[in-house]
């Protein structure tokens, strides 16, 4: 990936974005989210490179500008929260489109996103509560939003919301599994024990 054709058009692969060119200077290109509005690459020209800036989470920020000398801190933007990846070409593509791929995930983050990237981090073998979920998304004060986000869970199989009980360790009512036993018979085939319907949360709970 060396030119800003090949950058856009990566970027403009991800789902439900669009190109924008906000400034007077026809250097700069923005590719942004639908609805937030929100950019997550930043493609223009700079010392006779093409330049990207992309979104980075703090924690890997000093990774990459550590691992490749062509990734600095952010041009012209927060430099705790955005590096500027120089296409110099000593950079391999797969690490060029991970980079933009975190910019567009850490841009397009909601809480239900969240809420379900935490129930994925239920090991078997245990589970956790509503409020234990809201915590692990992020905000404590959201159990109620964590009940209606696994109510309308797109992907059961690997969003195992069977494995989330609430505050007493009471499993969730018939309704939301489609039969009165399904969430036990689910959680005993994890190797969870359901007695009366109620989990052990000392024992059982994360």
């Amino acid at each position: 990936m060396m030119t800003r054709e090949e950058a856009l058009e990566f970027g403009m692969s991800f789902p439900n974005v669009y190109e924008e060119r906000p400034f007077r200077d026809p250097n700069w290109q923005l590719v942004r989210v639908k609805g937030s509005k929100k950019a997550f690459l930043w493609i223009y020209e700079r010392e006779g490179y093409t330049n990207l800036n992309v979104k980075v989470d703090p924690e890997w920020r000093d990774f990459w500008r550590n691992t490749y000398d062509a990734v600095i801190a952010g041009y012209h933007q927060n430099k705790e929260h955005w590096n500027t990846i120089i296409l110099d070409g000593t950079i391999p593509d797969k690490e060029i489109q991970r980079m933009i791929s975190e910019s567009y995930d850490l841009v397009t983050d909601s809480p239900t996103k969240r809420i379900y990237e935490a129930v994925k981090r239920i090991p078997q073998g245990h589970v956790a509560t509503y409020g234990k979920i809201a915590e692990m998304a992020g905000n404590p004060r959201m159990s109620r939003a964590v009940g209606n986000a696994l109510h309308k869970n797109p992907d059961p199989e690997h969003i195992p919301c069977f494995r989330v009980v609430n505050s007493k360790g009471e499993l969730a009512g018939a309704f939301a599994f489609g039969g009165g036993n399904v969430q036990k018979e689910l959680l005993e085939a994890d190797g969870v024990e359901v007695i009366d319907g109620k989990v052990n949360l000392e024992k059982y709970g994360i």
